[in-house]
């Protein structure tokens, strides 16, 4: 089992999709790019000028991403682990009928997660993040804690096999316990654990 998906939509982050898409492969792993149709998608770049106080994320034109699959084709069986990208994306994705069926049975198997920035609306529409500690970017704390998340305002939040961070300023913090996690469980299923 190599195979570990990652949560794509249109204007998804760049920097927080394209960093562990390679961090992934650098350990053997095949990255698995899903969306809600196989298609291109287009990636934007997120940043909070620091002359900008903080209030408007500006964004800018990115690379595009092609999905090698859609949500409704997915075999989760055929998946170590499953990585929640930021942008846009999912405040309109969380909607996908199929991606709540793949997200909960990453965190009902105990599959390792990873989320950054706005991916935390994935799982908290899903209903898997009831007592979860995790960060997201500071605008998205509503969203966990409406679902009953607890926020941590932390570069790297590790709650079982959850791995989050807030933007992807923190990639360096957290994508590297991920990845350990996913080398464990990888290891664990080779041995039939």
């Amino acid at each position: 089992m190599n195979k570990v998906l990652i949560v794509v939509g249109e204007a998804t982050e760049t920097v927080d999709t394209l960093y562990p898409y390679y961090r992934l492969q650098e350990d053997g792993f095949e990255p698995v790019v899903a969306g809600p149709e196989k298609r291109r998608y287009h990636m934007v770049l997120h940043e909070i000028p620091p002359d900008w106080d903080g209030q408007i994320t500006r964004e800018f034109e990115g690379y595009t991403i092609q999905a090698d699959i859609a949500f409704k084709d997915v075999d989760c069986a055929e998946y170590l682990g499953i990585f929640f990208s930021g942008g846009r994306p999912p405040e309109y994705i969380r909607y996908d009928e199929d991606l709540m069926r793949i997200t909960r049975h990453f965190f009902e198997a105990n599959k390792p997660i990873a989320s950054v920035c706005h991916g935390v609306e994935i799982p908290a529409k899903a209903g898997c993040l009831k007592d979860r500690r995790m960060a997201t970017v500071p605008k998205c704390r509503f969203d966990l804690e409406v679902c009953g998340g607890i926020f941590v305002d932390e570069p790297c939040v590790v709650d079982g096999n959850l791995v989050s961070g807030r933007t992807w300023h923190d990639h360096g913090s957290y994508i590297g316990v991920w990845i350990k996690m996913l080398i464990d469980a990888r290891r664990a299923a080779g041995s039939g654990e």
